[in-house]
C-alpha cells in the first residue's frame, strides 16, 4: 500500500504565488486559504469572492496563498498553519485514512479535469489503448495508481511527469498527464497535436478544487465556515459569468497563465462545474456515493486499508446555499 507523508519535518509556510491581504479590518474576520497549485483557472472561483468583495461582503479578510509542487496543503490546514485550504477528494480520502481531520466544505469540479495526454497522429483514443509509448504520470496521486491497476498499459515505459510539454512536443511517442485546460492548450499552442483522454471516462472521477476546513472548525466555528462557503459559491458562479476581470488578477500572480489560456480554462471548466447535478442542485454539491465509490476505487488501488475511512465524514453540504 502506497502512503503519503502527512507531516513532514517542516511546513511550508509560506505559499508562492499568493495574493497579499490588504491591512486588515477589524471589522472582518481574517483568515487564511492555500492553495494546491500556483493560481490558474482551477482557482477561479476563489480569487473571483476575492476580486469582486464576496468574502469581504461576508465579514471576512482572505488571503490567498499560492501553492506549488507538492504543495502540504492538508497538513497546513490540519495543523492550523492556515484555516481553509483547496485539495481533490482523492487527497482527502488519503488524509483521512491517516487520521488528518479534515473535511470537504464544497466542490466546484463535478468532473475531474485530470486528462492523459497523447498524439493526436497516435491513433490513441482511449485510455485503453495507451501501448507502446512512454507515458509520464506522477507516482504521488491516486489516479496514477488506479490507471495502472485498471489497464495493462502493454509495452509502455512510465516515467515522471516532467511538470512541462518539452519531451511531449519533441517525441511522438510520449504521452503524459495533465489538466484539460492546461498542458493540451500549450502543447497546441506550441505546435503540437495533442489529444485529450478525461480520466473521468473510465471511471475515476474524485471532485477537484475542494474548498476544506479541520472537524474542529465545522463544529466550532460554524459562522466563519459559512460565510467562506456561500462567499465561494458565489465566486465560482461571478467566474463562469464573467471571468475577465478575475483572469486579469491570476494573470498578475502568474505570468505565466497568459489570458488567453485562463480564458481558455474558464470556458472548458463550464462543462467540468456545471453538470447536470450542478444545474439541478446547485454549485458545489456533493454525495455520499459518489464519496463512497471513490473510496472504493482507492481501496482497490491498495492506496487506502478497507475500513480506514468512513466516506460520510470526509465531506458536508451544510453550509452550501
Amino acid at each position: 500500500m502506497k502512503k503519503l507523508l502527512l507531516f513532514p519535518i517542516f511546513l511550508l509556510l509560506l505559499g508562492c504565488g499568493g495574493d497579499k491581504a490588504p491591512p486588515t479590518d477589524p471589522s472582518l474576520t481574517r483568515v487564511r486559504l492555500a492553495l494546491n497549485w500556483f493560481p490558474e483557472a482551477e482557482h477561479g472561483g476563489f480569487y473571483a469572492a476575492l476580486e469582486h468583495g464576496y468574502y469581504r461582503q461576508n465579514g471576512l479578510e482572505v488571503e490567498i496563498l499560492g501553492g506549488g509542487p507538492d504543495a502540504p496543503v492538508i497538513q497546513r490546514v490540519a495543523t492550523d498553519a492556515v484555516e481553509f485550504g483547496v485539495s481533490n477528494a482523492d487527497d482527502v480520502l488519503n488524509a483521512r485514512a491517516q487520521q488528518a481531520p479534515v473535511v470537504a466544505l464544497m466542490a466546484p469540479y463535478q468532473i475531474n479535469p485530470r486528462c492523459i495526454m497523447v498524439h493526436a497522429g497516435s491513433g490513441i483514443e482511449r485510455i485503453g489503448d495507451i501501448a507502446d509509448i512512454t507515458l509520464a504520470l506522477s507516482q504521488r496521486p491516486a489516479f496514477s495508481h488506479y490507471l495502472r491497476k485498471k489497464f495493462p498499459f502493454t509495452g509502455v515505459t512510465i516515467v515522471p511527469y516532467p511538470g512541462n510539454v518539452t519531451q511531449f512536443l519533441m517525441d511522438p511517442h510520449f504521452a503524459q498527464q495533465g489538466y484539460l485546460f492546461s498542458e493540451p492548450f500549450v502543447a497546441r499552442n506550441k505546435g503540437g497535436d495533442p489529444r485529450s483522454l478525461l480520466v473521468a471516462d473510465v471511471g475515476f472521477n474524485p471532485y477537484a478544487s475542494l474548498l476544506i476546513a479541520t472537524e474542529e472548525a465545522v463544529a466550532q466555528r460554524e459562522t466563519v465556515i459559512s460565510a467562506m462557503v456561500r462567499a465561494t459559491v458565489a465566486g465560482w458562479e461571478q467566474y463562469l459569468r464573467d471571468p475577465q476581470a478575475t483572469n486579469r488578477r491570476i494573470h498578475r500572480l502568474n505570468p505565466e497563465m497568459s489570458l488567453d489560456i485562463l480564458a481558455y480554462g474558464a470556458e472548458e471548466s463550464r462543462p467540468l462545474i456545471l453538470d447536470p447535478i450542478a444545474r439541478q442542485q446547485g454549485l458545489g454539491q456533493m454525495s455520499l456515493e459518489r464519496w463512497s465509490g471513490l473510496l472504493e476505487q482507492m481501496i482497490e488501488a491498495e492506496l487506502i486499508a478497507p475500513g480506514a475511512v468512513e466516506p460520510g465524514r470526509a465531506f458536508t453540504t451544510r453550509f452550501l446555499p
